[in-house]
C-alpha cells in the first residue's frame, strides 16, 4: 500500500484513517507518510522514531511549520471509515487525520511555496507527554522545529485558535489529627477542615484577560479529593487536587504563585504543569496567515502542542478541519467540505 498524494483530500483522509495508528503503534502509518514524502524530490526528509519531518530549502526570508500528530485514541468499533453525505466517519477523522491529509496535500502541491515550509508528522500526542514525538524533537532536535510561525492542524472546526492556555495541577494538603470516630472530639477532622479550601474555590472568579487581541477565560476547579483511612477513624489528612487553566499573560511561575497565594497556610504541591502559549498574531507571518486564511479567530481554551513551539520562540496557532467536540467519540466524523476548505486556505496562504 502507498498513499496517493494526487488523490482528492477527502479520499486521502479516508486512506489515512483506515491505517490504524493507536498511540504507540504508528509505525505503519509513519512508514507510509515517510515513503510518500521521499517521493517528492523538493523535500528533505528526516525520520526520528515514528516522527517524520520534511522541509523545503529554498532560502526564503521566512520559514513556517505545519504540524500534526499521526496517532489516535483506541479504536471503538469505528473502523474502517465510511462516508455518509458530507461526513467522513471513523477513528481519527476529526482528531486529526483530516489535518494530516491537508499537510500531505500541501507538501505535494507546492514544490516552491512563497515561504520555506517544514512539515512535521509526530507520534504519541494522545498519551503521556514523555512519549510525545514533538516533545522529543524539541529537546533533541530543536533545529528541525525552527521557524517564524507554526500552524498545528488540530481540530478547530475551521476557525483559527490563537495560542493556548496553560495548565497546572496542585495538591492542597489539609492536616488533621486521628481519633476513634466514637470519640471524635479528641481529634481534628481533616476532611471537615478542607471546607476552607472548597470555600476559596466556590468564591473564585476566573479572570478573562485579553492577550494579543483575544479573550481567554481562566478556570480554577477541584478535580480530586482524597482523605480517610477507615470507617471508624477521624481522618488526619485531606488532599484537594485543583486544576488551574491560565491565560498566556502569565508565566508558569506566575501561575504557580497565584495558586499558592490563594491558599495561604496550606501546603501546596504542584504535581503537573505546562506553559501557556501566546498567539503571537502581531508577527508578520501570523498576520499574513490570518489575512489569507480569512477564518474567524478566537482564543484556544485548552492546552495543545502549540505551547511546545512557544517554548522554542515560535508563535503558533491551531487551525484544522476537524470538530473538537467530536474528538475521541465513537461517532467521530469530519465534515468533508471543511477538509477541502482548509486545504484551499493554506494553499492560498503559501502559494
Amino acid at each position: 500500500m502507498s498513499l496517493d498524494l494526487t488523490a482528492d483530500v477527502t479520499d486521502l483522509t479516508a486512506a489515512i484513517v483506515d491505517v490504524e495508528s493507536v498511540s504507540g503503534d504508528e509505525k505503519r502509518l509513519a512508514d507510509l507518510v515517510e515513503d510518500a514524502l521521499r517521493r517528492l524530490g523538493h523535500l528533505d526528509v528526516v525520520r526520528d522514531g515514528d516522527t517524520v519531518v520534511a522541509r523545503t530549502r529554498l532560502g526564503r526570508a521566512e520559514r513556517v511549520v505545519l504540524a500534526g500528530h499521526l496517532d489516535t485514541v483506541p479504536v471503538n468499533a469505528n473502523l474502517p471509515s465510511r462516508v455518509e453525505g458530507d461526513r467522513l466517519y471513523g477513528c481519527g477523522t476529526t482528531d486529526m487525520k483530516a489535518g494530516v491529509a491537508v499537510q500531505l496535500k500541501v507538501a505535494a502541491a507546492l514544490p516552491e511555496p512563497n515561504r520555506d515550509v517544514t512539515y512535521v508528522f509526530y507520534e504519541c500526542e494522545e498519551v503521556d507527554a514523555e512519549r510525545n514525538g514533538l516533545r522529543r524533537l524539541a529537546a533533541t532536535r530543536p533545529d528541525l522545529l525552527a521557524g517564524d510561525f507554526a500552524v498545528l492542524l488540530e481540530p478547530t472546526g475551521g476557525l483559527i485558535e490563537g495560542g493556548c492556555q496553560g495548565t497546572l495541577r496542585a495538591e492542597i494538603t489539609v492536616p488533621g489529627e486521628r481519633a476513634h470516630s466514637a470519640r471524635a472530639w479528641m481529634g481534628v477532622n481533616a476532611i471537615h477542615a478542607a471546607g476552607e479550601v472548597l470555600d476559596v474555590l466556590r468564591r473564585y472568579e476566573p479572570a478573562k484577560p485579553v492577550v494579543d487581541g483575544l479573550e481567554y477565560h481562566e478556570g480554577l476547579n477541584a478535580v480530586f479529593v482524597r482523605g480517610g483511612v477507615a470507617g471508624n477513624v477521624i481522618p488526619d489528612e485531606c488532599v484537594v487536587t485543583v486544576n488551574y487553566r491560565f491565560a498566556p499573560d502569565k508565566s508558569l511561575a506566575e501561575a504557580e504563585q497565584h495558586v499558592r497565594d490563594l491558599f495561604p497556610g496550606h501546603a501546596v504541591t504542584v504535581v503537573d504543569a505546562a506553559s501557556a502559549a501566546r498567539p503571537g498574531l502581531d508577527h508578520p507571518a501570523a498576520a499574513a496567515f490570518v489575512r489569507e486564511a480569512g477564518a474567524e479567530v478566537r482564543a484556544k481554551l485548552g492546552w495543545t502542542d502549540v505551547a511546545r513551539f512557544a517554548d522554542l520562540g515560535v508563535p503558533a496557532v491551531n487551525y484544522g478541519p476537524g470538530e473538537p467536540t467530536l474528538a475521541h467519540t465513537a461517532g467521530e466524523y469530519v465534515e468533508t467540505p471543511l477538509i477541502t476548505d482548509c486545504e484551499h486556505r493554506i494553499l492560498t496562504w503559501l502559494r
